[in-house]
């Protein structure tokens, strides 16, 4: 499994993240001209190295080349540029992710609907660049995971569009609710709106420790060099070491609650809005309680960063008055997912393997679904289709 892990000890920035993920393997070459089929002028990027007290890295720097003619954009345009370019899709909607998660943030700070929201910063040519390159990089590295230590988000004031503001700004301190944050390191604004929204887009587990084999460890340089904390984003890119394993160990939190008086047509909402909103799974089973009254007991599984999130919506809700909560560990067989071409089109096919053996191939419903529909076939039609180049595929291997 390969991974990558963001040390964000003295923070992170949009052009820090760019500098690290370049230091990390992505050639620079090639960022400059996937951020080209953004089909945008008036910005162009620096890649150079640099060093902060004594440590170097690499600089990554946005560079406007007309200040007076930027102009202020809303959503509406940020999804335009993004979806009228030539970027693959992956990239696209890791994009568009960041965008709205930002969005979001600005619309609850300034309180207005968020196709609304003037993207000040966020719209601004470098904070694209510095998202869509973040996207860029992350597809370019095909990382199976990617986990971040807590975030330091410094202190003191920062100066931004609506004025001076205190450290995390109201935009950055919505973005990491709910992820683990450290404050204090530095007198000014460690960790950008930018930078967490990135990280709480993309990062897929927070941990101040990890047990893997470190393969790189490379630096993004920030644009400040007046503090005795080194202005830089460490990230490691690594490999598990339980990879050849026959299985995969993973933690988490269940969450859990027994409900005897509900409408029961409201449980497929719920359990939409509990997936929607980071639930890894949910599911309804049938219960007997006390003076042998029919009830059924409402389970999520969930990680620790979305897991106030989550209780929220129960309580909003659902007419229970408590929740239970306890630690599990899951184990579960090495996964692969692989795409196909038939004569309707790609499929993906999940796999999984134990002992290095494949048990069992399943394509994926949705595509099969969608295809039927589209060529007025049945999906046994389209599973069948499958099934048979799965067969010769594994047949000569």
């Amino acid at each position: 499994m390969r991974i990558l892990y963001y040390d964000c000890f003295a923070g992170i920035s949009g052009d820090m993240n760019l500098g690290a993920l370049v230091e990390l393997g992505v050639p620079a070459e090639y960022l400059i001209s996937e951020l080209k089929k953004l089909k945008i002028e008036g910005f162009y990027l620096k890649i150079e190295t640099d060093k902060r007290r004594g440590i170097s890295g690499t600089k990554a720097t946005v560079i406007i080349e007309n200040q007076d003619n930027e102009k202020h954009r809303h959503l509406r345009h940020v999804h335009e540029i993004v979806n009228n370019s030539t970027l693959n899709e992956n990239i696209k909607s890791i994009s568009l992710d960041i965008f709205q998660r930002i969005a979001e943030a600005e619309a609850k700070v300034h309180d207005v609907e968020i196709e609304k929201v003037h993207f000040h910063e966020v719209g601004a040519l470098d904070s694209i660049a510095d998202i869509v390159g973040a996207a860029i990089c992350l597809d370019y590295l095909k990382i199976d995971k990617v986990i971040s230590s807590p975030i330091q988000l410094g202190g003191g004031t920062v100066k931004c569009a609506h004025g001076i503001m205190p450290v995390p700004a109201p935009a950055t301190a919505l973005i990491v609710e709910n992820i683990p944050v450290r404050t204090g390191l530095v007198l000014h604004e460690a960790t950008t709106p930018t930078g967490a929204a990135i990280l709480a887009s993309t990062v897929d587990e927070f941990s101040e420790s990890f047990d893997f084999q470190i393969t790189k460890t490379a630096y993004g340089i920030g644009q400040r060099d007046i503090a005795d904390v080194p202005n830089v984003l460490r990230v490691f890119l690594c490999d598990d070491n339980d990879e050849e394993s026959d299985t995969i160990a993973s933690y988490g939190t269940i969450l859990e609650c027994n409900i005897d008086d509900m409408n029961p047509e409201r449980y497929e909402y719920v359990i939409e809005q509990l997936l929607e909103n980071g639930a890894d799974d949910a599911w309804i089973k049938p219960i007997l309680m006390k003076k042998n009254r029919p009830a059924n007991t409402l389970s999520v599984l969930c990680n620790g960063e979305n897991i106030f999130t989550l209780k929220d919506i129960i309580f909003r809700n659902t007419t229970t008055l408590g929740i239970r909560e306890y630690d599990i560990m899951k184990t579960m067989l090495q996964r692969k997912e692989i795409v196909l071409e038939t004569m309707y089109g790609e499929i993906r096919v999940k796999e999984a393997y134990y002992n290095g053996e494949l048990l069992r191939s399943k394509p994926e419903y949705e595509d099969c679904k969608y295809l039927a529909q589209k060529f007025d076939v049945s999906i046994d039609e389209v599973e069948r289709i499958v099934n048979s180049l799965l067969a010769t595929i594994h047949n000569k291997n």
